[in-house]
């Protein structure tokens, strides 16, 4: 791991975003509330808080972090189409939240796809992409 014990503790937090992209038929299920394991929008959401919590086990090398704040929103994009995951992560410590938004990110759209895997397995998971971030060293990144 990197040594960051002479690092200034900061708030820091980032955005990341990403999506699952599936035909309109699934989509409509998803929205109709049909898919055979519950509620997907709201369990996926929770998986993506999880995934943040757990980041530093399922990532060799990040360091494990108090976290002060995950939000994920997880939504149905007509246009794309498919769902659409936000994550907002922050913490005050010694180094950034980036891993922990792209992880939250990841986990949840892998649960949309498990969720709804049995109506259509070509889905695509994409564009998982790191949107902004805060605080630390390196300041301000916005890539959106």
């Amino acid at each position: 791991m990197v040594d960051v014990g002479d690092k200034e503790v900061t708030e820091r937090w980032a955005v990341a975003r990403g999506e699952v992209l599936m035909r309109p038929e699934t989509l409509e299920a998803i929205r109709a509330g049909v898919t055979r394991k519950g509620d997907l929008l709201n369990v996926a959401r929770i998986a993506g808080v999880l995934g943040a919590k757990k980041t530093s086990e399922l990532i060799p090398l990040c360091h494990p972090l108090s976290l002060d704040f995950v939000e994920v929103d997880v939504w149905v994009d007509e246009e794309l189409p498919g769902v659409q995951i936000q994550a907002r992560v922050r913490t005050s410590g010694k180094t950034g939240v980036e891993m922990e938004a792209l992880t939250a990110v990841s986990v949840a759209a892998l649960t949309v796809y498990d969720m709804v895997k049995s109506v259509e397995k070509t889905m695509r998971i994409q564009n998982i992409r790191l949107v902004e971030k805060h605080g630390g060293r390196s300041g301000d990144i916005i890539n959106e």
